[in-house]
């Protein structure tokens, strides 16, 4: 599943890959695209926070990342 979120800010990021996150079975994959820069260290801290797996986190752009979450719960 793709999630794309730019323009959003946190704490919004970390809601909206929460809600993602819940839709998935266990072991599925989530790409979240985001353009705020603070979403790129809180949201994966939160995630495994909450027992998920962050399988990568990539610059695509001057000012656009890419996080991959695999749901583990």
């Amino acid at each position: 599943m793709k999630l794309d979120l730019r323009g959003e800010v946190c704490p919004f990021t970390f809601v909206k890959t929460k809600l993602a996150l819940e839709e998935l079975e266990n072991g599925e994959i989530l790409e979240v695209i985001f353009d705020h820069e603070p979403a790129v260290k809180d949201v994966p801290k939160s995630v495994e926070a909450e027992g998920h797996k962050v399988l990568a986190i990539e610059k695509i752009g001057e000012n656009e990342w890419k996080v991959v979450i695999k749901k583990m719960s």
